[in-house]
């Protein structure tokens, strides 16, 4: 009797296995491409940041410099148009200095006055900002630098990269089938990669009114996409 049932458990458990199995003729043969897509165009925005370093005899002296010259800087912001969600301070610092000794002579350490830098990011039409930067020199300002571009609205652009990063899959897809004597079936899926658009970032120091507007040159930048898609493969 107990070698009866042994014999049906062991036949029950070849059943199953046999019906779960796969041949291996049936596993679908894939193949897996990737594509990217490049657009290029010229930005439309700059970012900067300008402000203002004074100093005074006192801490309390060079601060209230240095508040009246922004103040100057943000009404000329104001004036130009620049939307306070454009504007942000970004560094507001109040530092001592100290008396310079001659090379070779050991002085006391001693302060001889402060110094209050106050800076804001500022984002512009790129059209506009070379009259947007002489108009804040002419304000007061005296620190300009770290100027940056971007494209206000990249989604057109993503759209058309990511078109192509598709169709540049395909035509992979298609050279690589081709040379390996199959044919590309049905899509079994679909991935994007990353997509973000580059800023290009300048120096530029002005410390003094310029004569006319200075020349901003935002050149050109590349949005890119990537996709990886999988065919069945016959």
């Amino acid at each position: 009797m107990k070698t009866g049932m042994a014999f049906c458990v062991v036949v029950a458990l070849l059943t199953a296995t046999g019906a779960a199995a796969t041949p291996a003729s049936e596993v679908p043969r894939t193949i897996t491409v990737a594509g990217v897509g490049t657009v290029k165009a010229a930005p439309d925005e700059a970012s900067f940041s300008t402000g203002v370093v004074s100093q005074g005899a006192t801490a309390s002296q060079a601060l209230a410099a240095n508040s009246r010259a922004m103040n100057a800087v943000m009404a000329t912001l104001k004036k130009l148009g620049i939307p306070d969600k454009d504007i942000q301070t970004s560094d507001l610092s109040l530092s001592p200095q100290y008396q310079t000794c001659k090379p070779g002579v050991v002085c006391p350490q001693r302060i001889v006055g402060y110094e209050v830098s106050n800076t804001v990011n500022v984002t512009a039409e790129l059209a506009k900002t070379g009259a947007v930067l002489d108009a804040l020199v002419a304000s007061g300002s005296n620190q300009i630098g770290g100027i940056g571009f971007s494209i206000h609205d990249p989604k057109p652009l993503l759209t058309e990269a990511r078109a192509e990063a598709v169709q540049d899959a395909i035509d992979r897809a298609e050279t690589i089938a081709k040379a390996a004597g199959v044919s590309l079936g049905p899509i079994l899926a679909i991935q994007e990669g990353g997509a973000e658009p580059p800023r290009i970032y300048h120096v530029m120091k002005l410390m003094a009114p310029a004569s006319a507007p200075p020349p901003v040159a935002g050149g050109e930048q590349s949005v890119s996409a990537s996709v990886s898609i999988t065919w069945q493969i016959q």
